[in-house]
């Protein structure tokens, strides 16, 4: 799988762990940088790049991952999800559909982070389960409300 990866300066340390970890899995990374400070930049352009379909799956991190993960869900069709525990990595894919996570580098630890996009990536959404009516809702008003 081809996998987009950024950050801001303050996650470079973990996006380059995170990076060469998920080179390990087998998958292959382009890495969008982590020189801007202005982390909606780095986010954006990562979720740009999922929504286009450049990349199959996207991961950004920030000090917190909140404002990477509020700035790649400006991206019509970016759904990022912040991680912080196994069950949300699991059940961002199975009832989110979520094609981008997020992490906060002074909040999670390596370890912690590189289990947590293990187990996202293990899954793959189920079209037609319990969740695909609010999935449904959520890709409706977004294509109602969605500025071209």
């Amino acid at each position: 799988m081809l996998i987009g990866i950024g950050c801001d300066p303050n996650a470079t340390t973990l996006k380059d762990a995170v990076a060469d970890y998920l080179r390990e899995l087998g998958h292959e990374v382009r890495d969008f940088g982590s020189d801007d400070p202005l982390y909606p930049k780095t986010a954006i352009a990562v979720a740009e790049s999922v929504a286009a379909k450049e990349v199959e799956r996207g991961v950004v991190m920030c000090g917190t991952g909140i404002g990477v993960s509020i700035s790649a869900n400006k991206v019509p069709g970016a759904y990022c999800a912040l991680l912080t525990d196994a069950y949300q990595a699991e059940r961002a894919q199975l009832s989110n559909d979520a094609n981008m996570v997020a992490f906060g580098a002074q909040v999670t630890g390596v370890e912690s982070v590189k289990r947590l996009v293990r187990e996202y990536l293990s899954v793959s959404y189920v079209e037609n389960e319990r969740s695909a009516p609010k999935l449904a809702a959520l890709y409706d008003y977004e294509t109602e409300n969605t500025r071209v």
